[in-house]
């Protein structure tokens, strides 16, 4: 079998010397591979379109008459701006052109023009990019555009890769079986990647790229389900002896009854225990759906079958409060829990791990406390760990090995569709609580601009006086000049003037631990009725009371952030409210706040959050192990993705996949990254 060389210096293809190497390794290119897979980012498109059926943003060319005299304006040392307008098939529209002086004395009424550039059809604009007078007849009408560094073109860099393809036509091997080609209709690999540098038109293009993103999730997605194939024939885990009939007891006990999402959630949970595999799931569900109760009863099946367990949050006000939940659930059944926090010091610190290793404690709640080195186990069995994406990889590992392979459940309040939880999560099995508890109230949600403020504070006051509470929540703790947004100290000082008779608590992340628990324990015992604060009380804060959250300079927030934040009130019998206050000028900014006040569904905010900022910053990269992928976009295609991960693993289950010379090429990236030598991902 011929295999692709990845080694082939590139070098080799004619014009490119010692120092245009050079170049091109800054780019990440140094074989006739990295050049071949060095994709577009974009593609300047000169075929003359229809702006009636174009999309906002959508990059164009036009051909038209100018039918206004244009305006030329400066700005900013030098800089200018020109407009002008012009007739394009039955559009009117504006064209900007910046830094062009130039062309106010060359465009007449009536003159022929081609415009190429950004467009923006609310505005009924295009930004020009190219601007030609009279008619342009351009030979590539889809060019495409590579990021480049110093030293390097785009139109330098295409006549390398067109060189390249010219040399060394045969470089190019097929890495899909044909099986799967045909399943899919798929384009074969070397034209693939010729029409991506080299578009023969948008319809070849399309294809062209469906192709590459499925090879590029097929190559993920094997990663991913070998390394869980092969962990899970490796690992013996923990086989914890579920009593069934205890954990009942313990479910009928309940305050209230279970949804059907958290029975089947539970069920999932246990047959892992109760399995003899390492359990390593993730729990998700939106704010308030009830993903601690399932988390006490996983942590009791491992306490009754004589195992510890440990629960790790990442704040110590919500360590204190799951500390505090686990204590009132627990109480009639005899199970010792214990808190260790940073505040946890001396001598009380000494006795709690002695007890802890002893055995005698049966479940450990903590912050990273939990992680240091000094703190043993007598028998762990279950890790749970609350706003898991909070946690670093390194974290998350030092618990785990705390115990002998011991069940893992990771907790998340920002769900996101299946699909991508199963492909972000590689080798977790996800299990999913889409339904919220019966008799909850939506909390109304409402968008106001600043200069509304007096009215948001009367509604604050009208709430206060009917025994209610609010958060108020800032961006900063202290004035910025770089940014101007609503800071808490300033915030404080406002809310103190304009409620007298009301004690108004102020919360950041700069208070001590003590200062934070004191403030936070008046206002859970109602002594504190409003509380100024940062993003500190994100996460897992519960205050039953608490009707009003009213959050400033929204738009600095993203819509996951916006909604947990929410998520803090609706938790009692009250009507609550959500007061998003933000000038949003942006577009962008506009869309998040009118999607709050339409939607309470966290699975559809997180989806679009997703869609605005991309996997790799909505997951954070070092969190999740998120791969850099060159075409293929998590969101947008995860049908796509989905189908790679379905086809990856019934590939790796197949005795042939790991002999068959025809899977070879599928085989090889398994073998570089070291998973077949249980080199295993976390």
């Amino acid at each position: 079998m011929t295999v692709p060389d990845k080694t082939s210096q590139i070098s080799k293809v004619k014009g490119v010397g010692p120092s245009v190497a050079e170049t091109l390794k800054q780019l990440g290119i140094e074989s006739l591979d990295d050049l071949f897979c060095y994709f577009p980012y974009r593609y300047d498109n000169y075929e003359v379109q229809d702006l009636e059926k174009t999309d906002i943003g959508d990059h164009v060319t036009v051909q038209g008459k100018v039918q206004s005299e244009p305006v030329l304006s400066f700005y900013a040392k030098k800089r200018s701006r020109l407009a002008v307008r012009i007739l394009t098939g039955r559009s009117l529209i504006t064209v900007t052109a910046f830094n062009r002086p130039y062309l106010k004395k060359k465009l007449n009424l009536g003159d022929e023009v081609t415009v190429t550039g950004k467009w923006d059809r609310n505005r009924a604009e295009i930004t020009a990019t190219e601007f030609h007078c009279g008619i342009q007849n351009f030979t590539e009408q889809i060019a495409p555009v590579y990021p480049v560094k110093d030293g390097m073109t785009v139109k330098r860099l295409r006549g390398i890769v067109r060189q390249a393809f010219n040399q060394f036509p045969d470089k190019i091997q097929e890495t899909l079986p044909q099986n799967i080609m045909r399943e899919y209709r798929l384009m074969g690999r070397k034209d693939a990647i010729r029409e991506i540098h080299f578009p023969t038109g948008r319809d070849a293009l399309k294809q062209a790229r469906r192709r590459l993103v499925y090879e590029e999730f097929l190559n993920y997605e094997l990663k991913m389900q070998s390394y869980k194939q092969i962990k899970r024939n490796s690992n013996g885990g923990t086989q914890i002896d579920i009593r069934m009939e205890t954990i009942r007891s313990f479910i009928r006990a309940l305050p209230f009854p279970l949804t059907r999402a958290q029975e089947r959630v539970v069920n999932e949970i246990l047959a892992d225990m109760a399995s003899g595999f390492s359990m390593n799931r993730l729990l998700q569900g939106d704010v308030g759906s009830g993903k601690t109760v399932v988390a006490a009863i996983a942590l009791y099946a491992a306490v009754t079958a004589g195992f510890q367990g440990a629960l790790m949050a990442p704040t110590e006000i919500l360590a204190e409060q799951h500390a505090d939940s686990l204590q009132k659930l627990f109480e009639p059944f005899s199970v010792s829990i214990a808190l260790l926090t940073g505040n946890v010091h001396g001598k009380e610190r000494r006795l709690l791990l002695e007890e802890l290793q002893e055995g005698h404690i049966d479940i450990l709640v903590g912050t990273h406390a939990l992680i240091q080195d000094d703190v043993l186990f007598s028998r762990l069995g279950l890790v749970v760990t609350d706003e898991q994406h909070r946690f670093g990889v390194e974290q998350r590992r030092r618990l785990r090995v705390k115990g002998k392979d011991p069940d893992v459940l990771y907790m998340t309040a920002t769900p996101i569709p299946r699909t991508l939880a199963l492909s972000v999560f590689g080798d977790m099995d996800v299990s999913t609580i889409d339904e919220l508890p019966g008799g909850r109230k939506l909390i109304r949600t409402y968008w106001v601009r600043h200069e509304m403020m007096d009215r948001v504070i009367r509604f604050i006051e009208k709430e206060l006086r009917q025994g209610r509470q609010a958060y108020v929540v800032c961006p900063l703790i202290e004035e910025s000049e770089q940014l101007d947004v609503q800071n808490a100290l300033d915030m404080h000082a406002e809310m103190v003037r304009k409620l007298p008779g009301f004690r108004v608590g102020l919360m950041h992340g700069k208070l001590s631990n003590e200062e934070k628990t004191e403030v936070m324990n008046g206002f859970k015992e109602r002594s504190i009725q409003v509380l100024v604060s940062t993003t500190v009380i994100e996460v897992g804060v519960n205050v039953p009371n608490a009707t009003l959250m009213v959050i400033n300079d929204a738009d600095r927030f993203g819509l996951s952030q916006l909604h947990q934040l929410r998520g803090r009130v609706g938790r009692g019998e009250h009507q609550s409210y959500c007061i998003l206050i933000a000038d949003a000028r942006s577009e962008t900014s506009r869309e998040r706040m009118r999607l709050m006040t339409e939607t309470t569904d966290g699975f559809r905010l997180s989806t679009f959050d997703l869609q605005l900022r991309g996997p790799g910053d909505f997951f954070g990269k070092k969190q999740s192990g998120l791969p850099a992928f060159k075409l293929a976009d998590m969101v947008h295609d995860y049908r796509t993705l989905a189908a790679a991960r379905d086809d990856a693993s019934k590939l790796v289950k197949n005795p042939r996949f790991w002999k068959d010379e025809t899977y070879f090429l599928l085989r090889r990236p398994l073998i570089e990254a070291g998973i077949l030598d249980h080199a295993f991902l976390d």
